[in-house]
């Protein structure tokens, strides 16, 4: 029977087989058109592939399936240790496609991911135990992947700010029990370089990672439908220009610190050698692909981290300023502001009428809030430590050029906080919107704040500690961001955003994309291999089908060729014995 075979290699090794025995021609087309209707067959599946990935990324996790990857990243934080686990199906194949990564989730579709406290620093003391406090994490993520998966799956134990302050020879000694124990009681794909302390520069650069990937920032192969940007390839000597995606930019402002990190497509200069040398701590240049030679996933971001930019150390530094000032003006002019409530210090950092306390035991101060915005903004301004040096940001630190008219940022934590949770006003920034509604606020009588949040007009997880000091936190997050990030008044595309594609995106998922970025060669190779064993398999049959037909036909001949020979050697002995009889009667 006649058989047509295709293979094809996207984003796998595909292989189809039809045979026309049987059918009747209506359902048996043309080559050319059964390679048409694979074509399409191919596209629409690949289409497909495409578009539900945000979809299905919110199922639970396949265990079963045996194509199925996985990878753990233990965040060892300063309050706590959190294990993230994480699984991929295999690289389709294609160089310029990334490992498509997502949290691995559980038969009720949670993320699976546990968390102990306290934090590992916390173990100074007692290095030996390490191993010890980890284990319960890591025995809850051998139990959720499949055993004969263990070996294969890799294991990183990346620790972070509470690691840091401790001296050089403590965080070594932590992180040498881990190095040895850990392999005497688990399976997984561990060496000594997948357990460390990384820097804040590290983490941001995560962070920005996941983000993006997440967005779908570092998927090229589609068409270029969404904004992008002209890039000058670093590191290249031709200085090569390639247009690509345009990524996202992060703002992320905690309790402690406040954090940007954003690509920084051109090559930029520098006003002295100075500024250069600082600049090469906060540029992070980096290839997300599994080719080193490939330029079209690397990137350039710029991540620089401000300790006490924080809402609440803010607050703190603020507060601390204002007793100091007022104590020592009370003593040189031999006043008292503030040293009984009949006296308060009046604060326009506060919602009016809104009476507080500050100060250590000993120095309190009564304050007042007079609730007025621009007023607070005003004071706020020499908190931000700004330099008149050129392309510098808070205190002064280097902050090279964004392009306000081509780029996008993401605003987390206190950003979203700020704008939502009693603005009700999260997600696209308008900055003269946002401040009318912040100097509505702050002008608002303490009581008649009260009384809306006891009726549940503000979101559901804003409470007192929020309205007290949103007043503050909506002055400080406006002054950072145009004047501390010199962000424009008009500039319209800053997102405030709790989640991404209702998702919490963890610097953990960009920590894991990027350590594990060569992983898709060996899927590369597998697939080439197979590719040219399957082709060198049909063309072996090929081949081997034209000998064995020739063969037959040589056999056919050979027997018909005997066949008529046998004929003949029978019609001449006939030919023989009906002459003899007549030589016979002759005599």
């Amino acid at each position: 029977a006649f058989r047509m075979s295709f293979s094809c290699l996207v984003p796998a090794s595909w292989h189809f087989s039809l045979s026309p025995v049987g059918f009747p021609r209506l359902l048996f087309p043309s080559l050319r058109q059964s390679s048409l209707l694979f074509a399409v067959t191919v596209n629409l599946l690949s289409s497909h592939r495409r578009h539900s990935v945000r979809v299905t990324d919110m199922d639970a996790t396949d265990t079963s399936n045996p194509n199925l990857n996985y990878g753990l990243v233990v965040d060892c934080g300063s309050s706590g240790s959190r294990v993230f686990v994480y699984c991929w199906p295999r690289h389709n194949g294609n160089p310029h496609d990334l490992l498509d990564i997502r949290q691995m989730r559980d038969q009720h579709r949670k993320p699976v991911v546990m968390k102990i406290k306290p934090g590992i620093s916390e173990l100074s003391a007692t290095p030996e135990k390490a191993s010890d406090y980890i284990y319960p994490l890591l025995s809850f993520a051998a139990q959720h992947i499949p055993k004969n998966k263990h070996q294969e799956t890799p294991l990183y134990i990346l620790c972070t700010a509470g690691m840091r302050v401790l001296p050089e020879s403590q965080q070594e000694a932590l992180l040498e029990d881990l190095r040895t124990d850990i392999p005497v009681h688990f399976n997984f794909l561990f060496s000594d370089s997948h357990v460390e302390v990384i820097s804040g520069k590290q983490e941001g650069v995560y962070a920005w990672i996941g983000i993006n990937f997440v967005l779908g920032r570092f998927d090229h192969n589609d068409d270029e439908r969404g904004a992008v940007v002209e890039v000058q390839v670093p590191g290249s000597d031709q200085q090569e220009v390639l247009v690509r995606k345009r990524t996202a930019g992060v703002l992320d402002m905690g309790g402690v610190s406040t954090q940007i990190a954003y690509e920084v497509p051109k090559t930029v200069s520098f006003a002295s050698p100075q500024q250069e040398e600082v600049a090469k701590n906060l540029l992070a240049e980096f290839n997300l692909g599994c080719d080193a030679h490939r330029t079209e996933h690397v990137y350039r971001v710029y991540v620089s981290t401000f300790l006490g930019f924080g809402g609440n150390a803010a607050r703190q530094r603020y507060e601390e300023s204002v007793v100091s000032k007022t104590l020592l003006q009370n003593k040189l002019l031999d006043q008292h502001v503030g040293e009984s409530e009949d006296t308060p210090l009046l604060d326009p950092c506060l919602p009016r009428g809104l009476k507080d306390e500050v100060g250590p035991v000993g120095q309190r101060l009564h304050l007042r809030g007079t609730g007025h915005f621009d007023g607070c903004r005003v004071l706020l301004q020499p908190f931000l430590n700004r330099t008149n040096e050129t392309h510098s940001s808070l205190s002064g630190v280097y902050q090279p050029p964004i392009d306000y008219r081509n780029s996008q940022f993401y605003g987390f934590s206190e950003f979203y906080y700020c704008t939502e949770d009693v603005l009700r006003m999260g997600g696209r920034y308008n900055a003269t919107k946002y401040a009318r509604a912040a100097r509505s606020y702050c002008a608002t009588q303490w009581d008649t704040l009260k009384e809306r949040f006891d009726r549940g007009l503000y979101a559901s997880h804003a409470d007192m500690h929020r309205l007290k000091y949103q007043c503050f936190k909506s002055a400080w997050m406006y002054e950072v961001l145009h004047s501390g990030f010199s962000f424009p008044v008009d500039y319209e595309n800053l997102q405030t955003a709790l989640l991404v594609y209702d998702k919490e995106v963890q610097w953990t998922l960009g920590a894991i994309l990027y350590r594990t970025r060569f992983l898709p060669l060996r899927d590369i190779q597998q697939e080439s291999l197979k590719g040219v064993h399957s082709h060198w398999r049909h063309s072996f049959s090929f081949v081997n089908n034209h000998y064995l037909f020739l063969a037959c036909f040589l056999v056919v001949l050979l027997s018909i060729l005997l066949y008529l020979l046998r004929l003949r050697r029978i019609h001449r002995r006939m030919t023989q014995r009906s002459v003899n009889p007549v030589l016979c009667d002759g005599r």
